[in-house]
């Protein structure tokens, strides 16, 4: 039987800005909460946590840029050791939340526009790969598949997971087309369940230019802020259920 991991980046609510995110954590194997950069503050992450707890989903760390205005995805001007700190900073603040409510970290995603930065640049990706090892080495990277953050895992030596998006759109290069442009982002369930398919069944996805890429894939992320989280869940576990593939945490 295939296996997947089955992710979101989650509690994402901040202040008076609320998503529900009960909707999609009873989906999911793993929930890369937001650590109050781009997104979150510590009611959200030990609220985030709690429910976590509730439905036994392996916890990550989903650091950012210091952006709340831009959400994170905004690209901004850090230097390798300022990533390293930042990085560094928002493990630690999540951990302590787990370490309340008895849970062991998992992993550590990075966000927006820093994972997608990180994707293609060695530096921010090696200082990354050095905060997380700094932190925990056992703690599992989930980096962009076949991008800069899996090299610099692999030079790094700490576990990393092949990332891949069912609600993304990708380019010939296999990194995501940018989020300014047209067709980012899949609006349709139905279109994003058939990307997710193609891509754990295949180990391809079609690009946006039409071309078919080859794409490693250990864990699958869904966006809990999109318009269709909470329907693409569901509709990826029953999509996942036909096809005989198992929602399975990375390690476990």
């Amino acid at each position: 039987m295939m296996r997947i991991d089955l992710n979101s980046d989650i509690g994402e609510s901040f202040g008076r800005y609320q998503i529900d995110d009960e909707g999609i954590m009873p989906h999911i194997s793993s929930a890369n909460i937001a650590c109050g950069f781009h997104a979150g503050d510590p009611f959200t992450m030990y609220e985030t946590v709690k429910l976590a707890k509730k439905y036994n989903i392996s916890i990550g760390a989903h650091p950012s840029f210091p952006d709340l205005l831009g959400f994170g995805r905004r690209e901004m001007n850090f230097t390798e050791d300022e990533v390293y700190k930042l990085v560094l900073y928002q493990i630690g603040a999540l951990y302590s939340v787990c370490k309340a409510h008895k849970m062991d970290l998992h992993h550590v995603k990075p966000h927006g526009a820093l994972y997608n930065m990180a994707a293609k640049n060695s530096k921010l990706a090696l200082a990354i790969t050095k905060a997380i090892k700094t932190f925990d080495s056992s703690l599992i990277l989930y980096g962009l598949s076949n991008s800069k953050l899996i090299e610099a895992a692999i030079e790094m030596n700490i576990p990393y997971a092949s990332e891949v998006f069912a609600d993304r759109t990708y380019q010939e290069d296999g990194l995501l087309v940018d989020r300014s442009l047209p067709l980012s982002v899949h609006r349709s369930t139905k279109e994003a369940v058939e990307q997710a398919i193609q891509i754990i069944t295949t180990n391809t996805v079609t690009t946006i230019s039409g071309k078919i890429i080859t794409l490693n894939a250990d864990t699958i992320c869904l966006h809990s802020d999109s318009v269709i989280g909470a329907e693409l869940a569901a509709e990826l576990r029953k999509s996942f259920h036909q096809h005989q593939i198992a929602v399975k945490t990375v390690g476990e």
